[in-house]
């Protein structure tokens, strides 16, 4: 598969979310499937039970959200992710796990994912968690984020290989990758750099496009891994 094959998802500029669901219980695609639908703006568009038809549901229904379970017979989430995230204009996937502090996890985040769901999340922030990802925001609490990041920090082999990239950044696009390996927004990035959130969305795609990083997440990680602040 090669990134060719899966178009640009619809603009968000319209109303509906569109979702995939994959999970290898069907009845967790259904209750996911029951909740996410009693929302107005949530259409689940595809569900798969493994991997690789998970891969093909993106493809077909070019989704904005994927909901992808990560412990699955066959192709796995975590291969699944890295197969999406290089499609063209992949969709935000967001991992479905038991545990916010598995291995998991974190190999899900830096093959692509733009953040994790656990499976007990309650029914009433399901769908607000879909919607802040659809926007393109990391999925995912900021205590979360934190644990998960302070855990991924690589060996100094590591560090000093991934501080090579940095090389391309500018002094204020380092300072804003190191506030995402904080995990903070915009605003808060905003208020600490005393920018405009304009100014910070448009060094945070700079910084993204520089690193070849699908999303916020894996940039964080990079600057984890690089023992910047």
């Amino acid at each position: 598969m090669n990134g060719g094959e899966c178009g640009r998802p619809p603009s968000r500029k319209r109303t509906q979310i569109t979702v995939v669901v994959v999970d290898d219980e069907p009845m967790v695609c259904a209750h996911l499937r029951t909740i996410l639908e009693a929302a107005d703006d949530v259409q689940v568009v595809g569900e798969a039970h493994d991997g690789a038809a998970g891969i093909e549901a993106v493809v077909r229904h070019r989704p904005h959200v994927v909901l992808m379970d990560l412990r699955m017979p066959g192709v796995d989430g975590l291969a699944a992710i890295e197969r999406i995230a290089a499609l063209r204009s992949p969709p935000a996937v967001v991992a479905l796990t038991t545990f916010d502090a598995d291995e998991y996890v974190i190999r899900a985040l830096r093959a692509g994912a733009a953040g994790f769901l656990l499976k007990s999340t309650p029914p009433e922030d399901l769908v607000k968690l879909v919607q802040v990802a659809a926007d393109g925001h990391t999925v995912m609490s900021a205590a979360a984020t934190m644990r998960l990041l302070g855990t991924a920090t690589g060996r100094a082999s590591d560090r000093d290989r991934t501080r090579a990239l940095l090389g391309g950044l500018t002094g204020r696009e380092t300072q804003v990758l190191a506030c995402l390996g904080e995990g903070l927004s915009n605003a808060q990035i905003a208020g600490r750099l005393h920018l405009s959130e304009a100014t910070v969305k448009g060094h945070v795609s700079r910084v993204l496009d520089k690193l070849g990083c699908a999303n916020r997440t894996q940039a964080g990680l990079i600057a984890r891994d690089a023992d910047l602040g």
